[in-house]
């Protein structure tokens, strides 16, 4: 894990635990990079991640602010410019999240997702369908596609656990961006079984394409979120 990383990491949980209150300043770069023996650089880039997070807003003269979002605190949130995946969103949280497989193949892509991972009709796919289980309630259920020749070795042990892990720390894989389209839809009957729910409930659908950085797409999934449990955030900043 880069350092900015790390160290982004330790700001957070300290933005989490009050350690810093909303509304307070964070320490200036200057000691931040006494604290941490990096460089200024490094220091912002961790401060960059906060602040696509939502979690502080910084201005030149002024510091960085810990930001106060109450109605954030309603559900479980996630950053639209994160797409580090689920298990990253709660590696250091308190709460217990499990994959569970439902489906697991290789197979020949149809026209489209040969359009969405830019493959042709002879390149299999993993064609993978778990469903998250948060505190032990049905929180997400996920339907992913991805290239087999870029992701060699995938295992049911890796979609038990964090695909994104294997990803980057076995095969090194760096990504470039997202692209995610958000609709609202009704409730499927795959919805019905695995996140229990209700005929008439409305689901919240996440679709996405993961970029490499050679620009080539790593993954298209299709997130279906229970309308009461999960919330996505966005932070528009003007400089």
């Amino acid at each position: 894990m880069p350092k900015y990383e790390e160290i982004a990491n330790i700001l957070r949980e300290r933005i989490q635990n009050g350690e810093y209150p909303a509304d307070s300043f964070m320490p200036n770069q200057v000691d931040l990079v006494d604290e941490f023996g990096v460089s200024r650089m490094t220091i912002k880039k961790a401060i960059n991640i906060l602040t696509m997070e939502g979690l502080v807003y910084s201005q030149r003269g002024s510091g960085t602010k810990i930001l106060n979002h109450p109605f954030l605190k309603d559900k479980n949130l996630s950053y639209l410019k994160d797409y580090q995946g689920l298990s990253n969103d709660f590696e250091n949280t308190n709460h217990d999240l499990v994959s569970e497989p439902i489906q697991f193949t290789v197979e020949f892509p149809d026209e489209v997702i040969q359009e969405r991972l830019m493959v042709s009709d002879s390149q299999p796919v993993y064609n993978i369908l778990r469903l998250r289980i948060l505190d032990g309630e049905p929180f997400i259920l996920e339907h992913t596609y991805m290239p087999v020749d870029l992701v060699p070795g995938l295992t049911k042990n890796h979609i038990c656990h964090s695909i994104y892990s294997y990803l980057k720390k076995e095969l090194g894989i760096k990504f470039a961006g997202a692209y995610r389209t958000i609709s609202a839809d009704k409730s499927s009957a795959y919805d019905e079984k695995y996140l229990n729910c209700g005929e008439h409930d409305p689901i919240l659908e996440i679709k996405q394409v993961i970029y490499q950085k050679d620009g080539r797409p790593i993954e298209f999934s299709r997130s279906r979120n229970r309308f009461d449990v999960r919330a996505y955030s966005y932070l528009d900043i003007q400089v």
